[in-house]
Protein backbone atom coordinates (compact mmCIF):
# COMPACT_ATOMS: atom_id res chain seq x y z
CA UNK A 1 0.00 0.00 0.00
CA UNK A 2 1.56 3.66 -0.92
CA UNK A 3 2.86 5.44 1.93
CA UNK A 4 -0.04 8.41 1.26
CA UNK A 5 -2.82 5.58 1.68
CA UNK A 6 -1.76 4.28 4.48
CA UNK A 7 -1.30 7.58 6.00
CA UNK A 8 -5.01 8.66 4.80
CA UNK A 9 -6.03 5.54 6.37
CA UNK A 10 -4.79 5.59 10.21
CA UNK A 11 -5.39 9.15 10.36
CA UNK A 12 -9.39 7.89 9.32
CA UNK A 13 -8.81 5.14 12.26
CA UNK A 14 -7.13 8.01 14.64
CA UNK A 15 -10.39 10.47 13.82
CA UNK A 16 -12.35 7.36 14.93
CA UNK A 17 -10.96 7.14 18.89
CA UNK A 18 -10.08 10.89 19.32
CA UNK A 19 -6.35 10.78 18.78
CA UNK A 20 -5.28 13.12 16.32
CA UNK A 21 -2.35 14.58 18.32
CA UNK A 22 1.16 15.24 17.14
CA UNK A 23 2.44 11.90 18.35
CA UNK A 24 -0.08 10.20 16.44
CA UNK A 25 0.99 11.80 13.26
CA UNK A 26 4.65 10.97 14.02
CA UNK A 27 4.05 7.44 14.59
CA UNK A 28 1.90 6.78 11.24
CA UNK A 29 5.18 8.46 9.78
CA UNK A 30 7.16 5.39 11.12
CA UNK A 31 5.18 2.90 10.24
CA UNK A 32 4.81 4.05 6.90
CA UNK A 33 8.34 4.37 6.44
CA UNK A 34 9.79 1.12 8.85
CA UNK A 35 7.26 -1.24 8.24
CA UNK A 36 6.38 -3.21 5.35
CA UNK A 37 2.44 -2.92 3.90
CA UNK A 38 1.25 -6.09 5.52
CA UNK A 39 2.46 -5.08 8.85
CA UNK A 40 0.60 -2.19 8.23
CA UNK A 41 -2.38 -3.55 7.55
CA UNK A 42 -2.63 -5.62 10.88
CA UNK A 43 -1.42 -2.46 13.11
CA UNK A 44 -4.84 -1.30 11.68
CA UNK A 45 -6.85 -4.50 12.13
CA UNK A 46 -5.87 -4.18 15.45
CA UNK A 47 -6.49 -0.73 15.77
CA UNK A 48 -10.15 -1.41 14.73
CA UNK A 49 -10.76 -4.45 17.01
CA UNK A 50 -9.49 -2.34 19.87
CA UNK A 51 -11.75 0.87 18.69
CA UNK A 52 -14.02 2.22 21.74
CA UNK A 53 -17.73 2.37 21.12
CA UNK A 54 -18.85 5.81 20.43
CA UNK A 55 -22.56 5.09 21.35
CA UNK A 56 -24.90 3.75 23.33
CA UNK A 57 -27.43 1.34 22.55
CA UNK A 58 -27.88 -1.54 20.51
CA UNK A 59 -24.75 -2.76 19.12
CA UNK A 60 -25.25 -2.91 14.83
CA UNK A 61 -22.16 -3.81 12.82
CA UNK A 62 -19.31 -3.90 15.56
CA UNK A 63 -19.82 -0.48 16.80
CA UNK A 64 -23.01 0.10 18.98
CA UNK A 65 -25.77 2.72 17.66
CA UNK A 66 -29.09 4.32 19.10
CA UNK A 67 -32.38 2.45 17.97
CA UNK A 68 -35.68 3.51 16.61
CA UNK A 69 -35.83 6.88 14.75
CA UNK A 70 -38.05 9.91 13.99
CA UNK A 71 -42.10 8.29 13.92
CA UNK A 72 -44.96 9.78 11.74
CA UNK A 73 -45.93 9.69 7.86
CA UNK A 74 -43.42 7.35 6.76
CA UNK A 75 -41.88 7.77 3.31
CA UNK A 76 -40.00 4.43 2.87
CA UNK A 77 -37.50 2.50 5.03
CA UNK A 78 -37.78 2.66 8.77
CA UNK A 79 -36.61 5.37 10.88
CA UNK A 80 -33.56 3.56 12.46
CA UNK A 81 -30.42 4.66 11.82
CA UNK A 82 -27.44 2.52 12.15
CA UNK A 83 -23.49 3.74 13.39
CA UNK A 84 -20.78 2.04 11.09
CA UNK A 85 -17.60 1.35 11.54
CA UNK A 86 -15.39 1.15 7.91
CA UNK A 87 -14.09 -1.28 7.64
CA UNK A 88 -14.92 -3.89 10.07
CA UNK A 89 -12.32 -6.00 11.63
CA UNK A 90 -12.25 -9.44 9.63
CA UNK A 91 -14.46 -12.11 11.39
CA UNK A 92 -14.48 -14.15 7.72
CA UNK A 93 -12.41 -12.30 4.67
CA UNK A 94 -14.68 -11.54 2.22
CA UNK A 95 -13.49 -13.22 -1.06
CA UNK A 96 -14.12 -11.80 -4.29
CA UNK A 97 -16.35 -13.65 -6.40
CA UNK A 98 -14.31 -13.75 -9.05
CA UNK A 99 -10.29 -12.83 -9.96
CA UNK A 100 -11.32 -9.19 -11.49
CA UNK A 101 -14.79 -7.15 -10.48
CA UNK A 102 -15.74 -5.18 -13.38
CA UNK A 103 -17.17 -1.46 -12.62
CA UNK A 104 -18.86 0.53 -15.57
CA UNK A 105 -19.06 3.87 -15.22
CA UNK A 106 -21.67 5.88 -17.78
CA UNK A 107 -23.22 9.26 -17.00
CA UNK A 108 -22.77 12.71 -18.95
CA UNK A 109 -20.14 15.27 -18.04
CA UNK A 110 -19.21 14.38 -14.47
CA UNK A 111 -18.35 10.81 -15.28
CA UNK A 112 -16.28 11.30 -17.61
CA UNK A 113 -13.87 13.70 -15.38
CA UNK A 114 -11.21 16.60 -15.95
CA UNK A 115 -7.96 18.43 -16.09
CA UNK A 116 -5.25 18.28 -14.77
CA UNK A 117 -4.51 14.90 -13.43
CA UNK A 118 -3.85 14.43 -9.94
CA UNK A 119 -0.49 12.44 -10.15
CA UNK A 120 -1.39 11.05 -6.32
CA UNK A 121 -3.87 8.97 -7.98
CA UNK A 122 -2.08 7.28 -10.12
CA UNK A 123 0.47 6.14 -7.36
CA UNK A 124 -1.36 4.41 -5.54
CA UNK A 125 -1.02 0.93 -7.19
CA UNK A 126 -3.50 -1.33 -6.00
CA UNK A 127 -3.28 -3.97 -9.45
CA UNK A 128 -6.47 -2.22 -10.64
CA UNK A 129 -6.92 -2.54 -14.09
CA UNK A 130 -8.28 -1.30 -17.21
CA UNK A 131 -9.11 -2.48 -20.96
CA UNK A 132 -6.05 -1.19 -23.36
CA UNK A 133 -7.46 -0.57 -27.27
CA UNK A 134 -4.03 -0.85 -28.20
CA UNK A 135 -4.01 -0.22 -31.98
CA UNK A 136 -7.63 -0.98 -32.19
CA UNK A 137 -10.51 1.36 -33.91
CA UNK A 138 -13.27 1.60 -32.52
CA UNK A 139 -16.47 1.05 -33.89
CA UNK A 140 -16.70 -1.64 -35.28
CA UNK A 141 -17.26 -3.35 -31.35
CA UNK A 142 -15.08 -6.49 -31.86
CA UNK A 143 -14.01 -8.21 -27.89
CA UNK A 144 -12.00 -10.23 -30.46
CA UNK A 145 -9.66 -7.52 -32.20
CA UNK A 146 -5.97 -8.61 -31.15
CA UNK A 147 -4.91 -5.55 -29.76
CA UNK A 148 -7.47 -5.44 -26.69
CA UNK A 149 -5.27 -6.15 -23.63
CA UNK A 150 -5.61 -5.48 -20.17
CA UNK A 151 -3.34 -2.29 -18.63
CA UNK A 152 -2.77 -1.21 -15.21
CA UNK A 153 -5.91 1.40 -14.60
CA UNK A 154 -4.02 5.09 -14.90
CA UNK A 155 -5.79 8.37 -14.91
CA UNK A 156 -6.81 9.62 -17.56
CA UNK A 157 -8.29 5.92 -18.78
CA UNK A 158 -8.05 6.93 -22.23
CA UNK A 159 -6.19 9.83 -24.47
CA UNK A 160 -9.33 13.14 -24.38
CA UNK A 161 -10.62 13.56 -27.25
CA UNK A 162 -11.85 16.85 -28.58
CA UNK A 163 -14.48 18.73 -29.49
CA UNK A 164 -18.34 18.68 -28.62
CA UNK A 165 -20.04 16.12 -28.17
CA UNK A 166 -17.85 13.11 -28.26
CA UNK A 167 -18.25 9.68 -27.38
CA UNK A 168 -16.32 6.42 -27.16
CA UNK A 169 -13.52 5.95 -27.17
CA UNK A 170 -12.87 9.83 -27.24
CA UNK A 171 -15.55 10.43 -24.76
CA UNK A 172 -12.58 11.48 -21.68
CA UNK A 173 -12.39 14.68 -20.34
CA UNK A 174 -9.55 14.04 -17.77
CA UNK A 175 -9.77 12.70 -14.77
CA UNK A 176 -12.79 10.98 -13.71
CA UNK A 177 -13.97 9.75 -10.17
CA UNK A 178 -13.13 5.63 -11.33
CA UNK A 179 -9.51 6.47 -10.05
CA UNK A 180 -10.17 7.73 -6.56
CA UNK A 181 -12.81 4.94 -6.33
CA UNK A 182 -10.75 2.43 -7.26
CA UNK A 183 -8.05 3.47 -4.68
CA UNK A 184 -10.56 3.77 -2.23
CA UNK A 185 -12.42 -0.09 -2.43
CA UNK A 186 -8.65 -1.31 -2.42
CA UNK A 187 -8.16 0.50 0.89
CA UNK A 188 -11.04 -0.77 2.72
CA UNK A 189 -10.69 -4.00 0.86
CA UNK A 190 -7.03 -5.08 2.37
CA UNK A 191 -7.77 -3.18 5.82
CA UNK A 192 -10.43 -5.86 6.10
CA UNK A 193 -7.72 -8.70 5.17
CA UNK A 194 -8.46 -9.41 1.63
CA UNK A 195 -7.66 -8.46 -1.95
CA UNK A 196 -9.73 -7.11 -4.37
CA UNK A 197 -9.01 -5.86 -8.01
CA UNK A 198 -11.75 -3.99 -10.01
CA UNK A 199 -11.61 -3.45 -13.76
CA UNK A 200 -13.00 -0.12 -15.06
CA UNK A 201 -14.95 1.12 -17.98
CA UNK A 202 -16.33 4.74 -18.08
CA UNK A 203 -18.48 4.86 -21.46
CA UNK A 204 -20.15 8.31 -20.59
CA UNK A 205 -20.78 11.16 -22.44
CA UNK A 206 -20.75 14.63 -21.81
CA UNK A 207 -24.03 16.61 -22.08
CA UNK A 208 -26.18 13.99 -23.04
CA UNK A 209 -29.40 12.42 -21.76
CA UNK A 210 -30.64 9.14 -21.14
CA UNK A 211 -31.52 8.81 -24.66
CA UNK A 212 -27.53 8.28 -25.78
CA UNK A 213 -27.05 6.26 -22.70
CA UNK A 214 -29.94 3.51 -23.06
CA UNK A 215 -29.97 0.16 -24.77
CA UNK A 216 -30.83 -0.03 -28.61
CA UNK A 217 -29.64 4.04 -28.35
CA UNK A 218 -29.20 5.30 -31.72
CA UNK A 219 -25.39 6.56 -32.84
CA UNK A 220 -25.64 9.96 -34.19
CA UNK A 221 -23.25 12.08 -35.98
CA UNK A 222 -23.73 15.91 -35.72
CA UNK A 223 -21.80 18.86 -37.25
CA UNK A 224 -19.21 18.99 -34.10
CA UNK A 225 -19.30 15.12 -32.75
CA UNK A 226 -21.09 11.82 -32.20
CA UNK A 227 -23.26 10.66 -29.58
CA UNK A 228 -24.84 7.08 -28.70
CA UNK A 229 -21.96 4.71 -28.39
CA UNK A 230 -22.50 4.56 -24.46
CA UNK A 231 -24.52 1.14 -23.97
CA UNK A 232 -22.67 -0.52 -26.66
CA UNK A 233 -19.18 0.60 -25.62
CA UNK A 234 -20.18 -1.20 -22.44
CA UNK A 235 -21.10 -4.37 -23.90
CA UNK A 236 -18.18 -4.12 -26.07
CA UNK A 237 -15.91 -4.02 -22.98
CA UNK A 238 -17.55 -6.65 -20.82
CA UNK A 239 -17.58 -9.15 -23.69
CA UNK A 240 -13.95 -7.91 -24.16
CA UNK A 241 -12.50 -8.11 -20.57
CA UNK A 242 -14.43 -11.30 -20.65
CA UNK A 243 -12.13 -13.16 -23.00
CA UNK A 244 -9.27 -11.54 -21.67
CA UNK A 245 -9.85 -13.05 -18.36
CA UNK A 246 -10.32 -16.68 -19.38
CA UNK A 247 -7.50 -16.59 -22.17
CA UNK A 248 -5.03 -15.16 -18.73
CA UNK A 249 -6.36 -18.17 -16.41
CA UNK A 250 -8.53 -15.26 -14.43
CA UNK A 251 -12.00 -14.84 -13.77
CA UNK A 252 -14.45 -11.41 -14.42
CA UNK A 253 -18.04 -10.36 -13.69
CA UNK A 254 -19.30 -7.12 -13.15
CA UNK A 255 -19.84 -6.20 -9.47
CA UNK A 256 -21.59 -2.45 -9.92
CA UNK A 257 -22.82 -0.18 -12.70
CA UNK A 258 -21.82 3.78 -11.90
CA UNK A 259 -24.22 6.25 -13.04
CA UNK A 260 -23.21 10.11 -12.54
CA UNK A 261 -26.14 11.80 -14.83
CA UNK A 262 -29.27 13.64 -14.72
CA UNK A 263 -28.51 17.20 -15.52
CA UNK A 264 -29.73 17.17 -18.98
CA UNK A 265 -32.88 15.08 -17.89
CA UNK A 266 -33.84 17.70 -15.00
CA UNK A 267 -37.07 17.77 -16.62
CA UNK A 268 -37.75 14.47 -17.67
CA UNK A 269 -40.22 13.20 -15.14
CA UNK A 270 -40.37 9.45 -16.38
CA UNK A 271 -36.84 9.80 -15.65
CA UNK A 272 -36.90 6.35 -13.18
CA UNK A 273 -38.41 4.48 -15.25
CA UNK A 274 -35.48 5.22 -17.12
CA UNK A 275 -33.36 4.18 -14.75
CA UNK A 276 -35.05 0.66 -13.33
CA UNK A 277 -35.03 -0.04 -17.85
CA UNK A 278 -31.45 1.12 -17.59
CA UNK A 279 -30.59 -1.33 -14.51
CA UNK A 280 -33.00 -3.73 -15.85
CA UNK A 281 -30.95 -4.15 -19.32
CA UNK A 282 -27.47 -4.08 -18.19
CA UNK A 283 -28.17 -6.75 -15.16
CA UNK A 284 -29.77 -9.05 -18.69
CA UNK A 285 -27.21 -8.20 -20.95
CA UNK A 286 -24.36 -8.44 -18.59
CA UNK A 287 -25.30 -11.88 -17.61
CA UNK A 288 -25.33 -13.05 -21.01
CA UNK A 289 -21.90 -12.22 -21.27
CA UNK A 290 -20.34 -12.93 -18.05
CA UNK A 291 -22.11 -16.02 -16.81
CA UNK A 292 -23.10 -13.79 -13.64
CA UNK A 293 -26.11 -15.28 -11.27
CA UNK A 294 -26.11 -12.44 -8.99
CA UNK A 295 -28.31 -8.70 -9.75
CA UNK A 296 -26.01 -6.18 -10.26
CA UNK A 297 -26.29 -2.80 -8.14
CA UNK A 298 -26.54 0.37 -9.95
CA UNK A 299 -24.88 2.92 -7.88
CA UNK A 300 -26.51 6.86 -8.38
CA UNK A 301 -26.00 10.50 -7.21
CA UNK A 302 -27.96 13.34 -7.25
CA UNK A 303 -27.44 16.44 -9.72
CA UNK A 304 -27.64 20.56 -8.36
CA UNK A 305 -27.62 22.18 -11.31
CA UNK A 306 -30.64 22.63 -12.88
CA UNK A 307 -34.35 22.51 -12.13
CA UNK A 308 -37.23 21.45 -14.16
CA UNK A 309 -36.33 23.73 -17.51
CA UNK A 310 -32.74 23.63 -17.65
CA UNK A 311 -31.36 26.77 -16.35
CA UNK A 312 -34.44 28.04 -14.84
CA UNK A 313 -33.62 29.72 -11.28
CA UNK A 314 -36.41 27.47 -9.10
CA UNK A 315 -38.16 24.31 -9.06
CA UNK A 316 -37.48 20.69 -8.11
CA UNK A 317 -35.34 18.86 -10.85
CA UNK A 318 -37.55 15.56 -11.99
CA UNK A 319 -34.13 13.78 -12.29
CA UNK A 320 -32.79 14.99 -8.63
CA UNK A 321 -35.87 13.69 -7.06
CA UNK A 322 -35.76 10.23 -9.16
CA UNK A 323 -32.26 9.38 -8.01
CA UNK A 324 -33.11 9.46 -4.43
CA UNK A 325 -36.83 7.60 -4.63
CA UNK A 326 -35.50 5.19 -7.04
CA UNK A 327 -33.38 3.76 -4.39
CA UNK A 328 -36.00 3.71 -1.98
CA UNK A 329 -38.08 2.16 -4.17
CA UNK A 330 -35.90 -0.76 -5.66
CA UNK A 331 -33.92 -1.34 -2.37
CA UNK A 332 -30.51 -2.90 -3.13
CA UNK A 333 -30.67 -3.05 -6.77
CA UNK A 334 -30.64 0.63 -7.49
CA UNK A 335 -28.66 2.48 -4.66
CA UNK A 336 -28.29 6.76 -3.97
CA UNK A 337 -24.98 7.45 -2.73
CA UNK A 338 -26.41 10.56 -2.02
CA UNK A 339 -25.70 14.27 -3.09
CA UNK A 340 -23.06 16.13 -4.85
CA UNK A 341 -23.61 19.70 -3.59
CA UNK A 342 -20.75 19.43 -0.87
CA UNK A 343 -17.94 19.08 -3.20
CA UNK A 344 -15.76 21.90 -4.93
CA UNK A 345 -17.39 22.80 -7.86
CA UNK A 346 -16.15 25.31 -10.57
CA UNK A 347 -17.50 28.64 -10.82
CA UNK A 348 -19.98 27.37 -13.39
CA UNK A 349 -22.06 25.61 -10.35
CA UNK A 350 -22.29 22.38 -12.73
CA UNK A 351 -18.72 20.48 -12.68
CA UNK A 352 -16.59 19.80 -10.21
CA UNK A 353 -12.96 20.66 -9.79
CA UNK A 354 -10.90 17.62 -10.06
CA UNK A 355 -10.93 17.21 -6.04
CA UNK A 356 -14.11 17.08 -6.37
CA UNK A 357 -14.55 14.25 -8.71
CA UNK A 358 -11.86 12.33 -6.43
CA UNK A 359 -14.47 12.93 -3.32
CA UNK A 360 -17.07 11.81 -5.19
CA UNK A 361 -14.81 8.42 -6.64
CA UNK A 362 -14.51 8.04 -3.00
CA UNK A 363 -17.95 8.36 -1.76
CA UNK A 364 -18.84 5.67 -4.49
CA UNK A 365 -16.04 3.43 -3.34
CA UNK A 366 -17.50 3.50 0.01
CA UNK A 367 -20.64 2.59 -1.09
CA UNK A 368 -19.41 -0.17 -3.52
CA UNK A 369 -17.50 -1.49 -0.38
CA UNK A 370 -20.66 -1.81 2.02
CA UNK A 371 -22.72 -2.96 -0.52
CA UNK A 372 -20.82 -5.18 -3.22
CA UNK A 373 -18.03 -6.47 -0.54
CA UNK A 374 -19.50 -6.89 2.76
CA UNK A 375 -23.15 -7.08 1.38
CA UNK A 376 -24.59 -4.52 3.68
CA UNK A 377 -27.63 -2.57 3.16
CA UNK A 378 -26.34 1.06 1.99
CA UNK A 379 -28.71 4.21 2.40
CA UNK A 380 -28.16 7.75 2.34
CA UNK A 381 -28.49 10.42 4.97
CA UNK A 382 -32.70 10.57 3.92
CA UNK A 383 -35.70 11.35 5.00
CA UNK A 384 -38.49 8.87 6.05
CA UNK A 385 -41.19 10.77 8.46
CA UNK A 386 -43.03 13.92 8.06
CA UNK A 387 -44.98 14.95 10.75
CA UNK A 388 -46.90 18.54 11.92
CA UNK A 389 -47.77 19.88 15.24
CA UNK A 390 -49.44 23.46 14.58
CA UNK A 391 -46.41 25.47 13.18
CA UNK A 392 -43.60 22.98 13.68
CA UNK A 393 -43.06 20.06 10.99
CA UNK A 394 -40.62 17.71 11.98
CA UNK A 395 -38.95 15.85 9.58
CA UNK A 396 -37.55 12.32 10.57
CA UNK A 397 -33.93 10.97 9.14
CA UNK A 398 -32.80 7.44 8.41
CA UNK A 399 -29.04 8.27 10.06
CA UNK A 400 -26.03 6.47 9.16
CA UNK A 401 -23.71 7.31 11.86
CA UNK A 402 -25.40 9.58 14.48
CA UNK A 403 -25.69 12.33 15.38
CA UNK A 404 -27.17 14.95 12.87
CA UNK A 405 -25.34 17.87 12.34
CA UNK A 406 -25.09 21.36 10.48
CA UNK A 407 -21.89 21.92 8.47
CA UNK A 408 -21.02 25.32 9.20
CA UNK A 409 -18.35 25.38 6.56
CA UNK A 410 -21.13 25.37 3.90
CA UNK A 411 -22.11 28.77 2.94
CA UNK A 412 -25.86 29.23 3.87
CA UNK A 413 -28.29 29.30 0.91
CA UNK A 414 -30.86 31.52 0.25
CA UNK A 415 -29.64 34.71 1.37
CA UNK A 416 -29.50 36.90 -1.86
CA UNK A 417 -33.04 35.63 -2.98
CA UNK A 418 -35.69 33.83 -2.03
CA UNK A 419 -35.23 34.90 1.71
CA UNK A 420 -38.00 33.26 3.30
CA UNK A 421 -36.10 30.28 3.70
CA UNK A 422 -32.75 31.98 4.67
CA UNK A 423 -32.85 30.37 8.10
CA UNK A 424 -33.74 26.80 6.81
CA UNK A 425 -29.98 25.82 6.00
CA UNK A 426 -31.10 24.53 3.08
CA UNK A 427 -34.73 23.70 4.13
CA UNK A 428 -37.88 25.02 2.23
CA UNK A 429 -41.90 25.14 2.98
CA UNK A 430 -43.75 26.12 -0.27
CA UNK A 431 -47.61 25.82 -0.96
CA UNK A 432 -48.15 25.83 -4.48
CA UNK A 433 -46.38 28.58 -5.83
CA UNK A 434 -46.26 30.65 -2.41
CA UNK A 435 -43.00 30.30 -0.38
CA UNK A 436 -43.44 30.10 3.13
CA UNK A 437 -41.02 31.74 5.70
CA UNK A 438 -39.25 29.68 8.17
CA UNK A 439 -38.70 31.13 11.69
CA UNK A 440 -35.83 28.70 12.43
CA UNK A 441 -34.82 24.71 11.92
CA UNK A 442 -33.20 22.66 14.89
CA UNK A 443 -32.04 19.16 15.41
CA UNK A 444 -33.70 17.23 17.83
CA UNK A 445 -32.20 13.65 17.89
CA UNK A 446 -32.60 11.89 14.46
CA UNK A 447 -34.86 14.75 13.28
CA UNK A 448 -35.01 18.47 12.18
CA UNK A 449 -37.58 20.63 13.76
CA UNK A 450 -38.78 23.39 10.55
CA UNK A 451 -40.81 25.90 12.55
CA UNK A 452 -42.57 28.01 10.30
CA UNK A 453 -43.19 32.27 11.01
CA UNK A 454 -46.60 31.62 9.74
CA UNK A 455 -49.53 28.62 9.89
CA UNK A 456 -48.76 25.89 7.42
CA UNK A 457 -52.16 25.68 4.73
CA UNK A 458 -53.32 22.03 4.05
CA UNK A 459 -51.26 21.11 0.79
CA UNK A 460 -48.10 22.74 2.00
CA UNK A 461 -44.41 20.72 0.79
CA UNK A 462 -41.86 20.57 2.66
CA UNK A 463 -37.71 20.62 0.95
CA UNK A 464 -34.16 20.20 0.86
CA UNK A 465 -31.98 21.33 -1.61
CA UNK A 466 -34.12 22.04 -4.34
CA UNK A 467 -34.79 25.08 -5.48
CA UNK A 468 -31.79 27.95 -6.63
CA UNK A 469 -31.70 31.39 -6.06
CA UNK A 470 -31.12 31.73 -9.55
CA UNK A 471 -26.92 32.06 -9.33
CA UNK A 472 -24.55 29.40 -8.71
CA UNK A 473 -22.09 30.20 -5.62
CA UNK A 474 -18.44 30.10 -6.42
CA UNK A 475 -17.37 26.23 -5.22
CA UNK A 476 -21.19 25.06 -4.56
CA UNK A 477 -23.76 23.70 -7.12
CA UNK A 478 -26.84 25.68 -7.55
CA UNK A 479 -29.31 24.03 -4.77
CA UNK A 480 -27.53 22.79 -1.57
CA UNK A 481 -27.98 22.70 2.47
CA UNK A 482 -25.95 22.26 5.11
CA UNK A 483 -27.00 18.94 6.99
CA UNK A 484 -24.89 15.94 7.47
CA UNK A 485 -24.22 12.42 9.76
CA UNK A 486 -21.25 12.11 11.52
CA UNK A 487 -19.40 9.50 9.53
CA UNK A 488 -15.81 9.17 10.47
CA UNK A 489 -15.30 7.86 6.95
CA UNK A 490 -11.97 9.36 5.97
CA UNK A 491 -11.04 8.94 1.84
CA UNK A 492 -7.75 7.19 0.80
CA UNK A 493 -6.96 9.60 -1.99
CA UNK A 494 -7.95 13.17 -0.40
CA UNK A 495 -7.18 12.32 3.11
CA UNK A 496 -10.69 14.72 3.48
CA UNK A 497 -13.46 13.78 6.05
CA UNK A 498 -16.42 12.11 4.05
CA UNK A 499 -19.45 12.43 5.92
CA UNK A 500 -23.15 11.32 4.36
CA UNK A 501 -25.18 14.92 3.68
CA UNK A 502 -28.54 14.55 3.04
CA UNK A 503 -30.41 14.18 0.17
CA UNK A 504 -32.70 16.50 -1.91
CA UNK A 505 -36.01 16.23 -1.42
CA UNK A 506 -39.59 17.46 -1.10
CA UNK A 507 -42.57 15.56 1.02
CA UNK A 508 -45.95 16.44 1.61
CA UNK A 509 -46.40 18.07 4.52
CA UNK A 510 -49.49 16.37 6.49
Amino acid sequence: MPRSAVEAAIGGLQSRVGERTEKNREIVKQLSTRMNQRAVLCILASTLACAPRVTQGTQNGGIESHAGGATGTAFGGSGTGGARRLPQPPTGKPAPPWSWTGVIGTGQSLSVGALPVNPDVNALDYGNLMLSLGTARVPPFDPDAPSLAMAELEEPLRSQGSGFPRAYPQNLFGETPHGAMAAQISTLAELAGTHHVTVHSVVGESGQGMVALRKGALETATESGITGRAYAASMFEVAAITRLARESGNSYGVGAIVLTHGETDAGNTSYEADLVQLWTDYNQDIAALTGQTEAIPMIVSQQHAYGYTAGAASGASASTLAAWQVARNHPGDILCAGPKYQYPYLPDGVHLEVWGYELLGEKYGQVYYESVIRKQPWRPLEPVTVTRNGRVISVGFHVPVRPLAWDDGIILPHQSALTEWAAGRGFELRNGNSRLRIASVAIEADAVLVTAADDVPPGSVVGYAVTSDGVGVTGLGHRWGQLKDSDPFVGAVTGAAQPNYAVAFELPVP
